[in-house]
C-alpha cells in the first residue's frame, strides 16, 4: 500500500498562512486602538523601551493611529486571502461527504457558543455596575474570615470606587441615557426584518430559486448597512450633545460603548460575510446540495439578531431606565 492514495471521509485542509497573519494583525490592530484611545484622552499612549545609561528615557511612543491602521490592513488582507482560498476549496467538491458536512456544522455551533461567552463577558461589565451601583464588600479579618457586626450578622463596607463612579444610583449621576424608543427601536425592527430576509434567501437556495436567493441577500446586506449607519448616528448624538463620554473614566460610557460597540462590530462582520455570499450567489456557486458557506452566514446573522434583542431589552430599556438596580 505504500505510495497508494488513502481513501477516507475526512477533509484535511491545505497549509495556510492566514491564521497566523490574521492573529498577528488583529493583535497589532488592538494594541494600536488602545494607544490611539489613550493618546486621544490626553494620556501618553503606549510607551515601549526603557531608561538609557545616562538616565534619560529611551522610549518609543505608540500614541498615533498608524499602528491601528497597519493592523487593520493586515486583517482586511487576511479576510480577502482566506475567503478566496475557502471559496476555491468549496468548489473542488472535497467537503461534500456527510461526515465532513456534519463536522463543519458542529464547528460552527462551537464557534457561536464561544461568541455567547464573549458577549456574556462584555455585558457583565454593564450589568455589574447597573445591578450594584452602590456595591458593598465584605470586611475580611486577618485570618481570612468575615467580620461580624454587634448583632451577629456579617459586616459589609461600601465600595467607595463604585459609589464614586455611579453616585450610588444607575444610570450614574450626570448621565443622560439614550431613549430606547428612538433609534434603538428602529434598529431593532431593522434587524428583525433582516432576519426574515436572510431566511427568505436560505429558503430560496434550498428550492434552487437563484433569483430569490440574490434578492434576499441584497435586501439583507442593505439592512445591515442601514443598521450600522443608524448606530453611528446614535453614537455621534451621545458624544456630540454630551449625554455621556467614552473616555475620562466614565463607567457608564465605557461599559455602554463596549457592549453595544462589539455587537456593532459583529454586524459589520456579518454584513461583509453576507456580501461575499451575495457575490458567490451571483456567480452561481450555491446549489440546494452545496451552500454551507451561506448557511454559516445565516446562522451567524441570526445569532447577531438574538444578541441585539437581549441588548435592547436589558441595556436600552431596563438598564437605561434604572430598572436593573
Amino acid at each position: 500500500m505504500s505510495g497508494a492514495e488513502v481513501k477516507h471521509d475526512y477533509h484535511l485542509v491545505n497549509p495556510s498562512p492566514w491564521p497566523l497573519v490574521g492573529s498577528l494583525s488583529a493583535a497589532v490592530m488592538m494594541i494600536g486602538a488602545v494607544a490611539w484611545m489613550k493618546s486621544g484622552a490626553g494620556e501618553a499612549g503606549i510607551q515601549v523601551g526603557g531608561i538609557a545609561d545616562d538616565g534619560s528615557a529611551n522610549l518609543i511612543g505608540l500614541g498615533g493611529n498608524w499602528l491601528f491602521f497597519l493592523g487593520l490592513g493586515g486583517v482586511l488582507l487576511t479576510m480577502f486571502g482566506w475567503w478566496r482560498d475557502i471559496i476555491k476549496e468549496s468548489l473542488t467538491g472535497e467537503s461534500t461527504a456527510l461526515v465532513i458536512r456534519l463536522g463543519l456544522r458542529y464547528g460552527m455551533l462551537l464557534f457561536i457558543a464561544s461568541e455567547v461567552m464573549f458577549f456574556a463577558a462584555w455585558f457583565w461589565a454593564f450589568f455589574g455596575a447597573a445591578l450594584f451601583p452602590g456595591a458593598m464588600e465584605p470586611v475580611i479579618l486577618g485570618d481570612g474570615t468575615q467580620m461580624m457586626n454587634p448583632a451577629g450578622d456579617p459586616a459589609w463596607i461600601g465600595n467607595d470606587g463604585r459609589v464614586h463612579a455611579t453616585g450610588g444610583v444607575w444610570p450614574p449621576v450626570g448621565v443622560e441615557p439614550l431613549s430606547a424608543w428612538g433609534l434603538p427601536l428602529i434598529n431593532t425592527l431593522i434587524l428583525l426584518l433582516s432576519g426574515t430576509t436572510v431566511t427568505w434567501a436560505h429558503h430560496a437556495v434550498q428550492h434552487n430559486d437563484q433569483k430569490g436567493l440574490i434578492q434576499g441577500l441584497i435586501v439583507t446586506v442593505i439592512l445591515g448597512f442601514i443598521f450600522t449607519c443608524l448606530q453611528a448616528v446614535e453614537y455621534y448624538e451621545a458624544l456630540h450633545f454630551g449625554m455621556f463620554t467614552f473616555s475620562g473614566g466614565g463607567i457608564y460610557g465605557s461599559s455602554f460603548f463596549m457592549a453595544t460597540g462589539f455587537h456593532g462590530l459583529h454586524v459589520v462582520i456579518g454584513t461583509i460575510f453576507l456580501l461575499v455570499c451575495l457575490f458567490r450567489a451571483m456567480a452561481g456557486h450555491f446549489t440546494p446540495e452545496r451552500h454551507f458557506g451561506f448557511e454559516c452566514a445565516a446562522w451567524y446573522w441570526h445569532f447577531v439578531d438574538v444578541v441585539w434583542l437581549f441588548l435592547f431589552a436589558f441595556i436600552y430599556v431596563l438598564g437605561n431606565q434604572g430598572l436593573l438596580s
